[in-house]
């Protein structure tokens, strides 16, 4: 049974979509302009900002009252909030384990967050199992991460396919491994000449029809 290292935030769950909504609705909320959306995105840098840093940022640009461990959580929680997880990637899921792969997703960042989301969105009952940065003590791309998927998974590392939105993480991670990949490019061009996925397209559902034609 081969394994299925998948990447979790904007390749299964759109969390870029998800914090653009929730920043429409704050803004409108503090009565910002619309065009400070980009401003919020841009500080936010995919998800790669920690929670305090883009609380902070948010706080100082509009002088608000609220203290940065509530301001943290009315970002958490609005996030949480928007995000879904599409059916026909639900449905995509079910049929790659039904051919005999083994989903596993790994991730970069807080085990609460980060499992919260694989758990109000119920993509954790698509999964085989899951691998979180913060409680497995080191991040993508280290292979190590990979390693502990497969140990979890109870399957070999060998003959893992990597599926991820993320050039360094995910596909750095991938070459790190030996592994083929799939990149999501997310209107993006292809960034590190180091090196390149096996395969670039533009979803997580044609990613994993892509990953049965390479069956």
């Amino acid at each position: 049974m081969p394994l299925l290292l998948l990447s979790l935030d904007n390749t299964l769950i759109d969390r870029e979509g998800a914090f653009r909504a929730w920043g429409r609705d704050f803004l409108e909320r503090i009565d910002a302009p619309d065009y400070d959306l980009d401003w919020l995105l841009s500080v936010d840098a995919d998800g790669l900002t920690p929670a305090w840093d883009l609380a902070d940022a948010i706080q100082a640009r509009y002088g608000l009252r609220v203290p940065s461990l509530d301001l943290v959580e009315i970002v958490r929680e609005g996030l949480m909030e928007r995000l879904r997880l599409d059916p026909l990637v639900a449905c995509a899921l079910g049929i790659v384990e039904d051919a005999g792969w083994v989903p596993v997703v790994v991730t970069n960042g807080e085990t609460r967050l980060e499992e919260e989301k694989l758990r109000r969105t119920g993509l954790d009952r698509y999964l085989a199992t899951w691998v979180i940065s913060e409680e497995a003590g080191c991040r993508k791309p280290n292979p190590r991460i990979y390693a502990i998927a497969a140990e979890r998974a109870r399957v070999r590392l060998r003959g893992a396919w990597v599926i991820g939105d993320a050039p360094e993480a995910d596909i750095g991670g991938a070459e790190a491994i030996g592994a083929p990949s799939i990149w999501l490019r997310r209107g993006r061009t292809w960034p590190d000449p180091r090196f390149t996925p096996t395969r670039t397209v533009d979803s997580a559902i044609e990613a994993l029809a892509v990953l049965m034609g390479a069956e």
